[in-house]
């Protein structure tokens, strides 16, 4: 072979090796790129996302300061007058049993958590999950026992509340709750405790190993409703 060909050969397997290293500097700068601009783009995101929940947090907080303003007002107005104190207590009273004040008195707390076990050795994966219909059965019996407020993951149940199935979580009030579900009942702590009964509820969860877990306090403390009870249909019959 002669050295032309040898040093044409070379030649070759260089321009080659180049242009290859060349693809895959530019292969990697593009990934590297396209990576950096995704991460950009989530720091766009999860920053615009804190800059509301902190506006959200804060007109939370001035909406409660507020209130508090608002209460100490009517307070100060109602004084000496019978009549006033006593349409200020009627308030009060409506308040605590449509949900729009914060409420604490003796009940139970049930958790409810999908089952620990290997959704693999199943016959039926979704009867080792907590679903929507689980969760309302519950809020059923309680209600039964004489619950006199109930709130799931601290929302709250009003009259317009609803639970319904969103794929792999439950729906409250419009918010989305994932299990464990930790629902409060304010209530005779005895009564409210028969949900556990033998053939009740509870003990047909446990049958299909799913985590079923009840308390009885003397103390519990359910949080107000936060959203807005609008009525369009139901009116005064006078």
């Amino acid at each position: 072979m002669t050295n032309k060909k040898i040093v044409a050969i070379t030649l070759g397997i260089v321009c080659f090796a180049l242009t290859l290293g060349i693809c895959v500097q530019i292969r990697t700068v593009k990934n590297t790129n396209s990576a950096v601009s995704n991460n950009y783009e989530e720091n766009n995101l999860r920053a615009e996302v804190l800059r509301y929940k902190e506006k959200y947090d804060n007109k939370i907080k001035e909406l409660e300061k507020a209130e508090k303003e608002l209460e100490k007002e009517r307070e100060n107005s109602t004084k000496n007058n019978s009549q006033l104190e006593e349409k200020e207590e009627q308030i009060k009273n409506g308040n605590k049993i449509i949900g729009l004040s914060e409420v604490m008195g003796p009940g139970v707390i049930v958790t409810l958590s999908d089952s620990k076990k290997d959704i693999n050795t199943a016959l039926d994966p979704n009867s080792l999950l907590v679903h929507d219909l689980d969760v309302l059965s519950v809020i059923n019996e309680l209600k039964n026992a004489g619950a006199e407020a109930i709130a799931i993951n601290d929302e709250r149940l009003v009259p317009t509340s609803g639970i319904t199935c969103a794929g792999n979580i439950i729906e409250i009030n419009g918010e989305k709750v994932g299990a464990p579900f930790e629902i409060k009942a304010i209530g005779l702590p005895e009564q409210l405790a028969a949900l556990s009964r033998p053939g009740g509820y509870l003990e047909i969860l446990k049958n299909y190993s799913i985590g079923v877990e009840l308390k009885k306090l003397n103390n519990i403390t359910i949080p107000k409703y936060s959203g807005t009870i609008n009525y369009k249909y139901m009116k005064d019959s006078k």
